[in-house]
Order: structure tokens, then sequence, then C-alpha cells
């Protein structure tokens, strides 16, 4: 995927992106930094195709994205959103299977593939023994991979997660994670997620992109570009950066 010069502006006239380039290698994770309003998930929204840039173009495998028809796109790309509502006493079996949908039409019913597809994502994300359950019984943890599962059954090559680890707790964050680790390392999938968390983009991508008012101030693999000097220029605070031989680079907040 190429990004080439975008930009972006809501309804508001505030530009919220401004002449970003950049690119998503294949069978990478890429994950997007940055303080609270700097643009990254409206970037991400616009990689999606959910919004449309004003200026400049994003090509996905040599074909512009807005040239994609919805169907054409939904094979391309899995999208997990910040904020997911499903009906309470939606089972988790039948959520995944809303992720078949680009692959059907109103008179298609399930296929063999559709369902070797869907169990294949429960199987994934570690919810298989739960495929029964309503959505609104599990923990915080579990709803997410549920999303992430929907997700995966459209069987996508690229998959975008906005703030994956949002409002989980520490082990559930880890969770997910390494979720998104093995579905990289062992299924191909290009990913992109938005996170807060700067320890955990280090530990968990292969390329960090770090925004600051709509901009990409510098991006590339995490132990090149992740300094003291990057943290403080994009978040406004001080860090000490630490480089452990057991578990890499991370960073310690100092002050501000």
């Amino acid at each position: 995927m190429e990004v080439k010069k975008i930009t972006f502006a809501y309804q508001d006239k505030v530009t919220r992106l401004h002449q970003v380039s950049t690119s998503i290698n294949k069978g990478e994770i890429t994950t997007i930094i940055g303080p609270n309003g700097c643009g990254k998930s409206t970037f991400l929204s616009v990689l999606t195709n959910f919004n449309a840039p004003q200026q400049g173009q994003i090509v996905l495998d040599g074909k512009i994205l807005n040239k994609y028809k919805p169907k054409e796109l939904a094979k391309k790309l899995g999208v997990v959103h910040q904020k997911n509502v499903a009906p309470e006493d939606m089972t988790v079996e039948k959520l995944v299977h809303y992720g078949r949908l680009p692959y059907k039409n109103a008179f298609t019913l399930s296929s063999e593939k559709d369902e070797e597809k869907v169990e294949w994502a429960l199987t994934c994300t570690g919810l298989y023994e739960k495929r029964n359950e309503p959505i609104d019984t599990l923990s915080g943890g579990q709803q997410q991979r549920a999303w992430i599962a929907m997700a995966l059954a459209q069987d996508t090559p690229y998959l975008f997660l906005d703030e994956p680890t949002a409002n989980l707790d520490i082990f559930f964050q880890y969770e997910i994670l390494e979720l998104v680790k093995k579905l990289c390392a062992e299924h191909g999938l290009t990913i992109v997620m938005v996170l807060h968390d700067i320890n955990q983009a280090i530990q968990y991508s292969d390329t960090i992109i770090a925004m600051k008012n709509g901009e990409i101030v510098k991006s590339g693999a995490p132990e090149m570009i992740i300094t003291d000097q990057l943290i403080h220029e994009v978040y406004g605070i001080n860090v000490v950066v630490k480089d452990d031989e057991n578990v890499g680079k991370y960073i310690i907040p100092v002050g501000i």
C-alpha cells in the first residue's frame, strides 16, 4: 500500500491530515502512534476508505483505493473499529458469520468454505468453545477477539485495528497483541493498528509511524527511530530510552 500526499479535513474544515505520504509493507505489523487528536484514527479511516481524501491518493496492490467496488475492497481489507456494537443476544458464531457477507448475495446460503473460514477465525482467536455464547456474556478481551474473528472471516490479506487494546486491563491487552503477532507471523497478514502505549508499539511492531498535528514526524523500525528526542518532539514529555538485551528497547517517562 502506497500513501501519496494525502490531505483530509472533516466538515469543520480543520485539516486533520496534511500531505501525508508513507508505505505499508506487506507481511508486517505497522503501528501508528501519537498524542490524542494528532490524526491517528483519521489516518486509519482514510487508509480503509471510510473517509476519502481531498487531495492525494492511496494505491493498494497497484489500484487506487477509491476505485475498488465495496465488495471487492471488503475482500482486501478487514477492519476492527475502536467502538463496536452488536445485539445483546447475538452469539459469537453469528457475529463472525457476518465477515462472510462480501462473498454472498441476498439469496446465497452459507457454503462449505464459509463454514471453514468461520471455524478457522474462531479457532485462531481462541473462541471456538465460546461460539454459542452471547457476545454480551464475554469479557472485554473476548469481545475484542470476537470482532477480530469477524474481520478474519472476511479472509483478507490486510487487517486494520483502531486501538484494539483500548479499555482492556493489561492481561487482555497483551493477549490481543500476542494474537496480532501470531496472525502476522503464522498467517502472513499485513496488519496496521493504532496504539497509545509506546512500549507496546515498540515490542509488537515491525514499523512505527509517529504522528503529530496531522503529519508524519518519522517512520521506520522501532529500534531505529525511537529516541528521547523523537518522543519529546511528538508528545512533549521527557523520557529515558533503555535497551535491554532480553526485552529490547523501551522508554521510561521522567517528566515534562
